[in-house]
């Protein structure tokens, strides 16, 4: 079975901004999944009808991994130690919530994150291991 891609919010908005990561996305070795975190956050921002066409075919052309009860318990848990250990305040760990609800639902299923957002997940992969590749 081949192994399952996740792509941060952080890749596609790169790509639908700036193009950067459209060889990568096509050669991508894996069965690509949508994270319904990163899909809220496309929709979020949203301006245009091309946004919207990109976000669309992302629903349409992929299946979606959402968070669990136990992922959403276990990310409280996850900012709660943050908190304890680094000090931070509400408003940085209102930041980091969905990056580690998609960190956890993406370990949840065995798949790799790819983002570009390497400080935040390498970060959170300091509290849970997940497979984890930066662009």
């Amino acid at each position: 079975m081949s192994e399952l891609i996740v792509f941060d919010t952080s890749i596609v908005v790169d790509q639908i901004r700036g193009n950067r990561h459209l060889v990568r996305m096509l050669k991508v070795d894996g069965n690509v999944r949508n994270s319904s975190v990163v899909l809220a956050e496309l929709w979020r921002r949203v301006t245009n009808a091309v946004d919207r066409k990109v976000v669309e075919g992302m629903e349409r052309n992929h299946a979606t991994l959402t968070p669990t009860a136990k992922n959403w318990i276990e990310s409280g848990q996850v900012l709660g130690r943050l908190r304890a250990d680094r000090g931070f305040e509400a408003g940085k760990l209102r930041d980091l919530h969905f990056d580690v609800l998609i960190a956890l639902t993406a370990r949840a299923h065995g798949a790799k994150l790819i983002t570009s957002n390497r400080d935040d997940f390498e970060l959170i992969r300091t509290y849970r291991e997940f497979k984890l590749e930066v662009w």
